[in-house]
């Protein structure tokens, strides 16, 4: 019966997702009949000016929230198995700070640089900033989990390290140039809509290297769910998996964190919706489930922006915010 039921609900998920995402692009300021959506993605007949609608703007932007909900999603799961910790994620232990601060220096820095006109270094060198600085947020939240075990020392540790990296990004505000300090507020809001084809063609490879990455460590992170010690006493190579989460989650973080912005909330919310779901803490069904669910959020989150006219970050916040206070009073003991 449970088997059954899984099955179900991933079949549902997974047809709510792709209903969603042929919603996403049917819906915004110029309402597209489905039929034209339809043709539009197969090549059939329709208004040239409608098919650019589609396929050079709404469909970048949809692929970027499927992919980008399922990464942030994973990445979170990650990060709270490893943990031991339902708060733990991306956004609380200060890796998309330090993703942000990479970007910071990059954006701010470019027009010094000279690159700032140049599309493909300009998205390459956001990307590369991105992963060392959010690589280096996670590697000293690591080096202290190893010695302190308080897992909520590490929490205090990593909100710290955010606030002080926003101390820093806010200096660099101040010293930088019009033009720079603009571009990077702009980003600081989120957006989906501002990835490029080029910038996504970046994207989505590094994306589906760190959610593979994620699938590899399905087994460990099952093992890790009771604790360190039992891990190693069924052989397993507990710094090789902490190296792979590592590196899974700064390629998932600092990716869409650095082409979208610091999208907050989904990475922390997605997974306990994800086990209240499916009800089971086997991630041989969160991860995957938690990957549709971050997807079909993330649509969800777009298609409201886009009615509303406002940054995906704080529609992403006004519904994460109230599953973060639900699991927190409702269900403490989640591990």
């Amino acid at each position: 019966m449970t088997a059954r039921r899984t099955t179900f609900l991933f079949t549902a998920l997974g047809l709510l997702t792709a209903a969603l995402f042929i919603a996403d692009l049917a819906v915004g300021s110029v309402a597209v009949p489905l039929g034209d959506v339809w043709a539009a993605l197969t090549g059939g007949s329709c208004d040239p000016a409608t098919s650019d609608i589609i396929l050079k703007i709404r469909l970048l932007k949809a692929v970027t929230a499927l992919f980008a909900g399922a990464a942030l999603a994973a990445g979170g799961l990650e990060m709270q198995t490893l943990f031991r910790n339902p708060l733990a994620g991306p956004y609380v232990l200060g890796v998309s700070s330090g993703a942000g601060l990479g970007v910071a220096l990059f954006l701010l820095g470019a027009p010094l640089l000279g690159v700032a006109g140049h599309s493909f270094v300009r998205s390459l060198g956001v990307a590369g900033a991105a992963w060392l600085g959010s690589a280096l947020v996670l590697a000293i939240v690591m080096a202290v989990s190893r010695r302190i075990k308080d897992i909520m020392v590490i929490l205090i540790l990593g909100m710290m390290l955010g606030s002080g990296i926003s101390s820093v990004v806010e200096i660099l505000q101040y010293l930088s140039s019009e033009a720079a300090l603009k571009s990077f507020v702009i980003w600081t809001m989120g957006s989906l809509g501002d990835v490029t084809g080029s910038q996504l063609a970046l994207l989505l490879p590094v994306v589906t290297a760190g959610l593979a990455l994620a699938v590899a460590v399905i087994k460990p992170l099952n093992l890790l769910l009771l604790g360190e010690n039992y891990a190693r006493t069924m052989g397993l190579n507990v710094q090789r998996t902490r190296t792979l989460i590592l590196l899974s989650t700064v390629l998932l973080a600092g990716t869409v964190t650095a082409f979208c912005g610091p999208v907050g909330f989904i990475g922390l919310a997605v997974p306990h919706l994800a086990r209240m779901l499916f009800a089971s803490a086997d991630h041989r069904i969160l991860m995957p489930g938690s990957m549709l669910a971050g997807a079909a959020l993330l649509l969800v989150c777009d298609l409201v922006a886009k009615s509303l006219a406002l940054p995906i970050n704080t529609i992403t916040a006004l519904m994460g915010i109230p599953v973060v206070i639900f699991v927190v009073v409702r269900n403490r003991n989640i591990f």
